[in-house]
């Protein structure tokens, strides 16, 4: 059902290790130093967004331009601020992330190969 050669070859690597391995701490490290910071931190603003809907609507239905208030304003920038951080992640990923994955894959594919060729000497 699956890939055969990765499955056989994928035996020999020690996942565990590679886990454990100073690399992967790093990468893990450097992951949720961005992640949780940045969802916590959209989160607070979302509930802060629907609590000033749910008891702040004197404040939410301030005008301030034509028929645009507050409240409308804040829930649109929910969308700006989505996209906004989806933009600020990639950017990050691909700056921090991706070379530090690299390093951690051509280790692991060097193994694989490495297994495969002794397979096919057998």
């Amino acid at each position: 059902m699956g890939n055969s050669t990765h499955a056989s070859a994928a035996g020999p690597v020690d996942f565990v290790a590679e886990q454990n391995s100073e690399e992967f701490q790093k990468l893990r490290k450097s992951h949720r130093n961005f992640v949780f910071p940045v969802a916590i931190g959209f989160l607070v603003w979302y509930f802060a967004y629907v609590l000033l809907a749910a008891y702040a609507h004197d404040f939410m239905s301030i005008k301030v331009w034509g028929n645009f208030n507050i409240g409308l304003i804040l829930g649109l920038l929910q969308f700006v601020t989505t996209f906004g951080i989806t933009t600020w992640y990639v950017t990050y990923a691909n700056r921090k992330l991706d070379p530090q994955a690299a390093v951690i894959r051509e280790r692991l594919e060097k193994q694989i190969d490495a297994a495969n060729k002794t397979k096919e000497e057998v």
